[in-house]
């Protein structure tokens, strides 16, 4: 006999919140044999309906397959639900959003029980899994052997990106484009907040808003990552340190003439304050990195 080439690649789940039950959803329509095991078995109900074979333990459910992918709470319930499950010879790929400590930890947690592992940051949310237009993906990192060997099954629900054998460099740059995202949203906030209370209709400012935010970080993030890596904060600067900071007063007396806490952008000004005191007034706002990181 033959191995039929065209066999999908048995997947065990583990957790079927919103995020574990799409992407049970998404490998079900591909064809792939899928097990799963939910700490609240009912959420099971309408996958096992699908098609899906649901396992009474964890231990079960590991038992079922080789690739096995959480998608659980929290690192600790992850330690929770493989407490005594047998995991030699397992491929374990951790979905779980935890910090990049944990994510290291967990790698040797799994390689001194015997599996290979795989940790990884989803940068989607639900409605996007399984459409691949939507443009959602999944950050890896770990074995680099063993994300090419499952990399086929694991671009199913979404795509795959590669970051490296760290374990937990998956999580850093899952956390540090979601931060970049509040960030935005802050600065979004912010924004809105001034107009509130004025006749201006928040639909019509929405997409000058929006579009102004795409103009501005498309260049700026790109220079900044360019001066981090030569070391040379003063190259192709539009508008230095110094003429900014001399402008942050108008932007403060502003949200107080409109009634508004400025506790979104005060820090972000101190911030550029305090580089002003010890770098130069003709860089750019890289700097401000380098103030960030803490000198332990």
């Amino acid at each position: 006999m033959t191995a039929n080439p065209n066999r999908k690649t048995p997947v065990t789940l583990l957790g079927l919140g919103a995020m574990g039950t799409a992407l049970a959803r998404a490998w079900l329509a591909a064809g792939h044999p899928l097990t799963v095991w939910n700490r609240t078995p009912a959420r099971a109900e309408a996958l096992a309906a699908e098609g899906a074979k649901v396992a009474d333990s964890a231990a079960g459910a590991v038992a079922a397959s080789t690739l096995v992918v959480v998608c659980l709470l929290d690192d600790a319930s992850v330690e929770t639900a493989l407490d005594g499950v047998g995991l030699t010879g397992k491929d374990l790929v951790n979905l779980t959003t935890t910090t990049p400590a944990q994510a290291r930890a967990r790698a040797t947690w799994a390689e001194e029980r015997g599996a290979r592992y795989l940790d990884g940051g989803i940068m989607a949310v639900p409605p996007m899994v399984g459409i691949p237009e939507a443009g959602g993906y999944v950050f890896y990192s770990g074995s680099r052997e063993l994300f090419e060997l499952h990399r086929e099954s694991l671009a199913v629900p979404v795509g795959t990106a590669y970051v490296g054998e760290d374990a937990g460099f998956a999580a850093l740059h899952d956390v540090a484009l979601l931060s970049a995202m509040y960030g935005m949203f802050a600065g979004a906030a912010h924004a809105f907040a001034l107009i509130r209370r004025e006749d201006i209709d928040p639909v019509v400012f929405a997409p000058l808003l929006g579009n102004w935010i795409k103009a501005m970080a498309g260049s700026s993030i790109e220079q900044t990552a360019r001066q981090l890596r030569n070391g040379d904060y003063t190259t192709d600067v539009v508008s230095d340190l110094a003429m900014q900071v001399a402008g942050t007063p108008t932007f403060l007396s502003t949200a107080e003439e409109q009634g508004v806490s400025p506790e979104l952008i005060a820090p972000y000004f101190a911030l550029m304050r305090r580089r002003l005191d010890v770098g130069s007034g003709k860089e750019d706002l890289t700097g401000l990195v380098d103030l960030l990181v803490r000198k332990d």
